[in-house]
């Protein structure tokens, strides 16, 4: 095992295929930040040996033979919650992410995605911001957006032409006086996200800053406030 760093984030690896664990390890042990402090094969390995390795983040399969990625995770934060868990599996269910959610997983990962959002995922958590990828979220919150087009919601569009659907959803909370981490976290998203998709709206409508953005929006009619 390698020697212990102050400095990097310490993660642990929870998957019944030792394959996977390897590939996740290699990855994770070229970026400069980051150390590998165990790699185990089970949920209730992952609960025996956390408070010996202390790790920051760690990083959970689903499933597994034997306690799912779901309990475990349920076990430990009960004992630490300030350890960060990210769940990663091969499955994309609404009622897994929803499971997840409801014991406290910080983000959410499909094993197929590429290393650089792996790791800005870890960096994100370890920050205090949950992470899930576009994809999940929309898959999550896709019944609570279609109920809310014609609910109580203070901003409603009446050009949605100009933006994307997830640009229209930014605008509407960065109007409703919300910030950067507000709206990461009620989207599920990483702030750097936010930012990039606010970099986006301001350069298609060519203003320069955030109140220049709601003041446009509302001259304009993109959207009303309503009390």
């Amino acid at each position: 095992m390698n020697k212990t760093t102050p400095d990097k984030i310490r993660v642990l690896l929870v998957d019944d295929h030792k394959l996977l664990r390897e590939g996740l390890a290699s990855m994770l042990n070229d970026a400069d930040d980051m150390l590998v402090v165990g790699s185990v094969s089970s949920g209730e390995q992952a609960i025996n040996d956390f408070p010996a390795l202390k790790p920051d983040v760690i990083l959970m399969d689903i499933m597994m033979s034997g306690m799912t990625g779901i309990e475990a995770t349920r076990w430990i934060k009960e004992q630490n919650n300030a350890i960060r868990i990210i769940l990663i599996s091969s499955e994309v269910k609404k009622e897994l992410v929803t499971a997840g959610i409801q014991v406290g997983i910080d983000g959410y990962l499909p094993k197929d995605v590429g290393k650089e959002t792996l790791i800005e995922a870890i960096r994100c958590v370890i920050k205090g911001t949950r992470f899930f990828n576009e994809a999940i979220t929309s898959l999550v919150f896709e019944d609570f957006y279609q109920k809310n087009k014609t609910s109580t919601t203070k901003v409603k569009f009446k050009n949605p032409h100009e933006l994307t659907s997830r640009e229209q959803e930014i605008l509407a909370l960065v109007a409703g006086g919300k910030g950067n981490k507000q709206i990461a976290d009620e989207l599920f998203i990483s702030v750097k996200t936010v930012e990039t998709h606010k970099s986006h709206i301001l350069e298609k409508l060519n203003l320069k800053n955030t109140a220049a953005l709601v003041k446009y929006a509302i001259k304009n009619n993109l959207i009303t406030l309503d009390e």
